[in-house]
């Protein structure tokens, strides 16, 4: 037992068979100092309650845990590391600790995470890399009921949401990260940081809801605007928007058709968005 009283991670992992499957996208992340320093980037956790995707064997969650957080529900698909979260749980509940930790069997992108939990809500997680862009921009639809979502993706996803107009990452996410939140990168993993070590350097991603945030027919707007914008890139912009008004919708935008959409602004995509 580890001076929390927790059995390690390790041996939890052996116990229920947790090998990491690369069909569910999942790495784990083992080190305690690492998951305190992904839970000091999402900032005072205090009375919050806390959402967590993809807990795994629960590496990130004893973090949480520690954090001063009202509670924490961890979503979870496999019913290993479910079993795994189980057991934590009850470990908990034998040393009378008073924190409360929920578990929620089911695939993160059919549930609704803001009924889960009173506000002050945050998710932060370690995603699961095949469904992590997915989870975001549903996230993004939603984004007025989170207080802020600290998550991990891989580098080069994590290079695209925060990627600025002009740069070889910017892109469709980058365009519906940055008129939704203020984001940054706070720190990179390598990938010995995990079991088992991916192929690619990780990074963590704050995001902070904007105050103001678009009605759903605007965001629909946006998603159908930046999908055919960067669809096809290399194309200017009066053709890849060809179906969606084309030359007549740049102008009344005041946008030059010769234009391609990494030369566009937030502020010109978000133009367009309304005019549609």
């Amino acid at each position: 037992m580890s001076d929390a009283g927790l059995p390690p991670l390790r041996d939890v992992i052996a116990a229920h068979g947790l090998d990491a499957r690369h069909s569910l996208g999942q790495h784990f992340l083992l080190d305690g100092n690492l998951t305190a320093r992904i839970v000091r980037a999402a900032g005072d956790l205090t009375g919050r309650n806390v959402i967590e995707v993809g807990p795994g064997p629960g590496g990130l969650t004893r973090a949480l845990l520690a954090s001063g957080a009202a509670q924490v529900v961890a979503i979870e698909l496999d019913q290993r590391a479910v079993a795994a979260m189980a057991e934590l749980a009850a470990a908990l509940q034998d040393t009378g600790n008073p924190r409360q930790l929920t578990i929620i069997e089911a695939d993160a992108l059919q549930v609704d995470l803001p009924n889960l939990v009173p506000t002050p809500r945050q998710i932060v997680a370690n995603l699961p890399y095949n469904v992590a862009s997915p989870l975001l921009v549903r996230w993004l639809r939603q984004a007025c009921a989170f207080e802020q979502m600290t998550l991990m993706f891989q580098r080069e996803v994590a290079e695209r949401i925060v990627a600025p107009p002009g740069t070889a990452a910017y892109g469709r996410l980058s365009v519906l990260a940055g008129w939704i939140c203020q984001s940054h990168i706070a720190l990179r993993l390598p990938p010995a940081a995990f079991v088992p070590p991916p192929k690619v350097w990780s990074a963590v991603v704050v995001l902070r809801p904007h105050v103001v945030q678009p009605e759903p027919a605007l965001f629909a707007a946006m998603e159908r605007l930046t999908a055919a914008a960067f669809g096809q890139r290399r194309k200017m912009l009066r053709g890849a928007l060809r179906q969606l008004g084309g030359e007549a919708l740049l102008a009344r935008a005041g946008i030059a058709p010769e234009r391609r959409a990494e030369t566009l602004s937030v502020a010109e995509f978000d133009r367009l968005a309304r005019l549609l």
